[in-house]
């Protein structure tokens, strides 16, 4: 008889942990577009405790890593004072066969986008995220590439010559090519970019996906740091643009980070924090880096449906947005600053 995920969860944890483990229930949680995310509800040595599942997805969108990389990730991150809940017991097989999957620890408060920009409760928080937000970014872009292990399986990020801005160029100019139909639009974009590529910038641990709806947030203000599966080695400025970018707001348009605060503070509290001086070019370009790649990965999303056989209807609907990246990246491109 096939296990049920209840016992192969109990199994894995008393394996890991040497822990009596009776798992009561796990829950598929809504709103996980990448990976697949679990609330599990467990007695550990007779205590009652809640955690996160989180597990490799059956497919994955372009520059997402494995749960096995972003548990590594986690572990630095924690170690640089990073808030992001403690990532625990790795393993493989858990949910799927050949999938990495670990368990986090449950932390409380709001990440839904709309509610983290809009909730009257939230209202105090909102007021200090910006500050908060950029003094946790720098402490994430404190990690610095090493030789082994590297978030991406290698160490090309610590060899001499990396240069972020042309590798993100590559990975996107692929991921273009790979899309079913063409995109006159981010053609002209991609172009653009290329024209305007920076030189060598400062290699450091970026999130990857930074931005509201992936950090956790309560009445007294940020809580945590969560969906790492975009980390990778690169440029600081791809994280400190892309909390700004329209699409992330929320339909408050006036408040470019995130949806809730301006652009001042948040850079402000960023440069106190790391000791680095910000670039306003920089932060121009790397706006309508963001804007297309999430072009190309809203696409993706939809192709996971289309020819990827995920049978979730949320994909298409992310696919349709493609468009209004598109249209933002091409109207930063023609305005000239952000």
């Amino acid at each position: 008889m096939t296990a049920t995920i209840e016992e192969r969860v109990a199994a894995h944890i008393k394996s890991e942990s040497g822990a009596d483990v009776t798992v009561n229930q796990v829950k598929l949680l809504t709103g996980g577009a990448c990976q697949e995310n679990f609330k599990v509800d467990l007695t550990l040595d007779g205590t009652a405790t809640t955690f996160v599942l989180r597990s490799d997805a059956p497919t994955k969108l372009p520059g997402s890593i494995d749960r096995k990389a972003e548990f590594g990730v986690l572990e630095r991150a924690a170690a640089a004072g990073v808030r992001t809940p403690k990532a625990r017991w790795l393993g493989r097989g858990v949910v799927r066969d050949g999938g990495y999957a670990y368990l986090m620890d449950w932390v409380t408060g709001e990440a839904i986008g709309r509610k983290v920009t809009s909730a009257k409760e939230l209202a105090g928080a909102r007021a200090k995220l910006p500050g908060e937000l950029g003094r946790e970014l720098a402490k994430i872009h404190s990690v610095r590439p090493m030789r082994e292990p590297d978030v991406n399986g290698s160490s090309r990020a610590s060899e001499k010559g990396f240069e972020p801005a042309q590798h993100t160029l590559r990975h996107m100019r692929a991921s273009i090519d790979a899309i079913h139909g063409p995109r006159p639009a981010m053609e002209l974009v991609h172009r653009w970019l290329t024209e305007h590529a920076p030189a060598k910038e400062d290699v450091v641990l970026v999130h990857g996906d930074f931005r509201t709806g992936n950090f956790m947030v309560g009445p007294e203000g940020l809580v945590a740091i969560l969906d790492w599966e975009f980390s990778h080695w690169g440029s600081r400025y791809m994280d400190l643009a892309w909390v700004c970018m329209r699409d992330w707001r929320f339909g408050q348009l006036d408040l470019p980070v995130g949806g809730f605060g301006a652009r001042a503070p948040f850079y402000e509290a960023y440069e106190k924090e790391s000791g680095v001086t910000l670039d306003p070019t920089l932060l121009y370009y790397w706006e309508i880096v963001g804007n297309l790649n999430w072009a190309i990965g809203s696409v993706y999303q939809s192709e996971r449906y289309v020819y990827g056989g995920e049978d979730e209807f949320e994909l298409v609907a992310i696919g349709r947005r493609a468009a209004e990246m598109e249209l933002e990246a091409l109207r930063l491109i023609e305005k000239g600053k952000i």
